[in-house]
């Protein structure tokens, strides 16, 4: 029987050069052949040409996204998290600094007493059943003691000091020890929590039977980010003017592993400079330039010697930037033909904005991305900076743009190359996300999902998927409006939406 070639489907070389702007929702890819199970697929990648990920996955340097808690979250999966510096210098160093400190996928939000203070509210315990006492006040000063929520509330004179009243730390270890370290240690000694301590005697953290509990009822993490040095790689974000030199300095100074240049558009002269003097001043440290949406912005930041290039102009869902300025790219074209033209000097792509579900992670990907990063997609969860809220019965968290007026009240209109600019003219929104829970249960997951998607293209590995495609294997078609409605929930009158 002889076998007949029937010509299906668009190559995506062919389907990405007719003159549309086609996003994530406006393709789908045809199958191809599975003869691996799902649990094959390895997802293993590229962040630049020298940081590895065991996930292809990125929090992106927002403030509403990205400070310690979700730095250290990121890294403990296999994906690692981006430090966003809409602060001070100094601010951004100490987030740094609090993530490369620990080992433990956790950040509580202490409160620090000195011994003659008393607690006014029990408000001051935050969201943790302790309050830690230390000689000045501060998490930078010798441990003293403790005291908890339910001996506050038990006092009669609740205005007395708390020397009067703390008791001693049951136990401390050094903060670099692992999870399983600090869970044998809480087992083993049976006590309400341990200090973990830096070799500095700085205060990092505590960890109590219930973290234990809670994290080992998340999904089996990945082989985490971790550096040469034995700590979690963490990225930060910043701009290029001259006084982003010096903060360059304080980040490098904590072990910042990688930045990223940070700005709407990417190629500028302003950038370009940067680039070299980075490259030229620190060799070693790992550089990602962008945003970037064409070959032609693309190949410029690669002579200018970056490690990695972010992919996306407007494409956030609170980014206004093609709404007000009229300039961008549809998501899925920017990534396709910007990693055409990477892969070719070896440039990893990382795909910024976009993300709302894991078929836009596949899609992302097999398009040539390396690795996507996610700001939407990743606010809302316990790891995000900010305090939940309620909108009727909604728990919620805020989420606003770097292009937003808020946000650039505090500095990011840089990033838009407008901070020297009297009018300001917002490339972004404020918003609300829905509670998501954990990153570290909703990102595995996801992975799971995506890593099904790229079983059903016949692809093991990202660099299968990307060569797959190159060589016309793989064929996409862009779906109507009727057939992106049926590839979603319709005609139901009522379903309850659970990815997992």
């Amino acid at each position: 029987m002889s076998h007949v070639s029937i010509d299906d489907g668009f190559p995506a070389n062919q389907l990405f050069n007719q003159g549309y702007s086609y996003t994530y929702d406006d393709v789908i890819f045809l199958p191809h052949y599975i003869d691996f199970p799902t649990d094959a697929v390895n997802l293993s990648t590229k962040l630049t040409k020298n940081i590895n990920l065991s996930i292809p996955i990125v929090s992106s340097p927002m403030d509403t996204v990205t400070e310690s808690a979700m730095a250290v979250s990121m890294a403990s999966l296999g994906g690692i998290g981006i430090v966003h510096y809409n602060n001070t210098a100094a601010e951004q160093a100490a987030v740094i600094k609090s993530a490369k400190s620990r080992r433990i996928p956790f950040v509580s939000d202490l409160t620090f007493k000195t011994p003659s203070d008393s607690v006014s509210s029990i408000s001051e315990f935050n969201s943790s059943p302790y309050i830690l006492v230390t000689s000045t006040g501060t998490s930078k000063s010798k441990l003293l003691g403790f005291i908890s929520k339910s001996q506050w509330e038990a006092l009669s004179d609740k205005d007395s000091s708390v020397s009067s009243y703390m008791k001693a730390i049951p136990c401390s270890l050094p903060s670099n020890y692992d999870f399983e370290h600090v869970a044998v240690a809480l087992a083993e000694k049976n006590v309400e929590f341990i200090a973990l301590i830096s070799a500095g005697e700085e205060v990092v953290d505590i960890a109590s039977q219930e973290d234990v509990e809670r994290i080992r009822a998340f999904p089996k993490f990945g082989i985490p980010t971790v550096g040469a040095d034995g700590k979690f790689m963490v990225g930060a974000s910043m701009g290029t003017r001259e006084q982003d030199k010096e903060r360059l300095e304080h980040l490098l100074k904590e072990g910042v592993n990688v930045v990223i240049l940070d700005s709407s558009q990417g190629n500028s002269i302003y950038q370009i400079d940067m680039i070299k003097y980075m490259k030229r001043t620190y060799p070693k440290l790992d550089v990602i330039g962008g945003n970037v949406v064409t070959a032609y912005q693309a190949e410029n930041l690669i002579k200018a010697g970056v490690d990695g290039l972010r992919v996306g102009m407007g494409s956030g869902s609170i980014c206004t930037t093609q709404e007000v300025c009229a300039v961008g790219r549809g998501q899925a074209t920017a990534v396709y033909k910007v990693a055409s033209v990477a892969d070719q000097h070896g440039v990893p792509v990382i795909a910024d904005g976009g993300i709302a579900n894991s078929g836009h992670i596949v899609k992302s990907l097999v398009l040539g991305a390396s690795a996507v990063m996610m700001g939407s997609f990743l606010a809302g969860s316990h790891e995000a900076p900010g305090v939940y809220m309620y909108q009727g019965d909604r728990k919620v968290k805020k989420y606003r743009g770097m292009g937003s007026l808020e946000a650039m009240t505090k500095g990011s209109d840089a990033r838009y190359l407008g901070d020297k600019s009297k009018l300001k003219v917002a490339q972004g929104v404020v918003g609300a996300v829905a509670d998501k829970g954990s990153v570290l249960k909703f990102i595995p997951y996801t992975m799971q999902a995506v890593k099904q998607g790229f079983q059903d293209l016949g692809a093991s590995t990202l660099q299968t998927a990307h060569d797959l495609l190159r060589s016309e294997v793989l064929r996409l078609e862009v779906r109507t409006g009727a057939a992106q409605v049926e590839g979603g929930i319709h005609n139901l009158l009522m379903y309850e939406k659970k990815p997992f």
